[in-house]
């Protein structure tokens, strides 16, 4: 029996006793109890939360990095990137597709989970019956670092695959600021007018960055005219 078991029994009571209140490092010594059954991990966890900052940092770091980590190696960061993708995948799990989606702060529920995590520019399309019902996300495209390509031929047939009377378009920028750029503005003009001729409706283009979101719409920008 390993001289750390009765410690590793101690801890999984308290998390099972109080999860919400646990600690970043104790967390994460937890979750290093499933790649390292026998040593010593909160050590471990220290380390990486030095050199990566923060929780966020040490999920959205790349395997290569985590196990230049002392104490990480492939088990461990293996773990970590599936508890990154559990989670996001949880989170699109949680999004009822069924509601009527009445305002932007549905809105924000329903894509928030596609971006969650996201290192790259991805574009995803809401779409929507007549009466606001979600009838599906679908993925326009994904970039590299900073640079995602939007297709009209992309978008169009994302909007008539699910039949669609309107559509909220959405992307991240990975620079952390959710403000619309020109380049934005324009392209959501140029979609608004091709999506219209085919009988959508682009009623909003949301730009997310972290956990912040701004509406093209509710900021007044009226790209019907762009």
């Amino acid at each position: 029996m390993s001289i750390h078991s009765g410690h590793r029994q101690r801890m999984k009571g308290e998390f099972l006793a109080r999860p919400e209140s646990f600690p970043d490092h104790k967390l994460l010594e937890l979750i290093l109890f499933y790649a390292d059954p026998r040593g010593d991990t909160n050590p471990t966890a220290h380390a990486l939360l030095e050199r990566f900052d923060s929780l966020t940092g040490i999920l959205d770091a790349q395997p290569e990095e985590l196990m230049k980590t002392p104490g990480i190696g492939e088990h461990a960061a293996v773990l970590l990137k599936a508890v990154k993708e559990l989670s996001g995948r949880y989170l699109t799990g949680r999004t009822d597709m069924e509601n009527i989606v009445a305002s932007v702060k549905d809105v924000y529920g329903l894509l928030r989970p596609y971006f969650f995590g996201a290192r790259n520019e991805r574009v995803y399309l809401l779409c929507m019956d007549g009466k606001g019902k979600s009838l599906g996300v679908r993925k326009i495209s994904e970039g590299n670092l900073n640079v995602a390509e939007v297709t009209t031929r992309g978008v169009v047939e994302a909007a008539l695959s699910l039949n669609a009377a309107q559509v909220v378009l959405a992307h991240n920028h990975v620079s952390g600021l959710a403000i619309p750029s020109v380049e934005d503005k324009a392209t959501t003009g140029y979609l608004y007018r091709v999506l219209k001729t085919v009988g959508v409706e682009l009623i909003d283009h949301l730009v997310f960055a972290d956990d912040d979101m701004v509406s093209m719409k509710d900021s007044g920008v009226e790209f019907q005219r762009e």
